[in-house]
């Protein structure tokens, strides 16, 4: 059964990028994928939930949740970049492989995402297309719990970060006010909770605690690879503060600033 979940999901993601795909190649634009990504999960989530011939309270409140990450996120992202330059990680990767880019990016960057994208919303399908009789219990108020807050930090992240940088007294400066203060990537930690919530939702579906594998993989994106690991390696370089924020705030997990700070 979960095969039919699995491939119904992977076809709307391929059809989904192959769209953007198209648009990027009228913008000369390859940075629109990174606007696709929150929505490509908002359409995995709602296909396979109008697929599926059954829907309980707990598939309902984690469809309700990944609706308005995906939404926010993509309409955070639309905002930031539509307009602006390729970003910098696509302009380089275009100047290296040269004019074929235009047509690599399909596999290169689209289809990379989309296979992430398949990993990682492995909950999503879960919770939305298998059937479970295992009431709504404390399991899930922990999963609720978990979205709520780290939706808080990933969201109030993105909403302090736009603000302080909209203060041109701000050039070069380090934000370390509000939840910048607690973690120095309070957006990435909140990204990685809510699926670890979204997870754990589906640890009441039976044969579904495997589906771990997507927030382990998100994870694991945006400490090591895309995430914190490939940002801080630019903003020391480009904040001389930088130094000073790392010895007194967490990378990732937060921890209430001390009144040293």
């Amino acid at each position: 059964m979960f095969a039919e979940i699995f491939t119904t999901a992977a076809t709307a993601i391929a059809v989904y990028m192959l769209v953007f795909w198209f648009v990027s190649i009228a913008r000369s634009n390859v940075s629109i994928v990174d606007i696709a990504w929150g929505v490509g999960f908002v359409i995995v989530a709602w296909v396979v939930h109008l697929n599926a011939e059954h829907s309980n309270t707990r598939s309902t409140i984690q469809l309700s949740f990944a609706t308005i990450w995906g939404l926010r996120l993509g309409a955070y992202l639309l905002n930031r970049n539509w307009g602006k330059p390729e970003d910098y990680r696509y302009a380089a990767m275009r100047r290296r492989v040269g004019p074929s880019y235009t047509y690599k990016s399909i596999y290169m960057v689209f289809g990379l995402q989309g296979t992430l994208m398949l990993v990682v919303s492995l909950p999503l399908m879960a919770v939305q297309g298998l059937p479970s009789t295992t009431p709504f219990g404390l399991i899930d108020l922990l999963a609720t719990a978990m979205v709520i807050v780290g939706f808080y930090f990933e969201a109030m992240g993105d909403h302090q970060l736009t603000r302080f940088k909209a203060d041109p007294n701000n050039e070069g400066r380090v934000m370390d006010q509000g939840v910048w203060a607690w973690t120095r990537h309070p957006n990435y930690f909140g990204d990685a909770l809510q699926w670890w919530g979204f997870w754990v939702f589906a640890i009441s579906v039976p044969g579904a605690a495997w589906t771990v594998i997507g927030p382990i993989v998100m994870t694991v994106f945006l400490i090591r690879i895309s995430g914190v690991h490939l940002l801080e390696r630019g903003l020391r370089k480009r904040k001389p503060d930088y130094e000073a924020y790392i010895a007194r705030t967490p990378a990732f997990i937060p921890r209430p600033p001390s009144s040293a700070n």
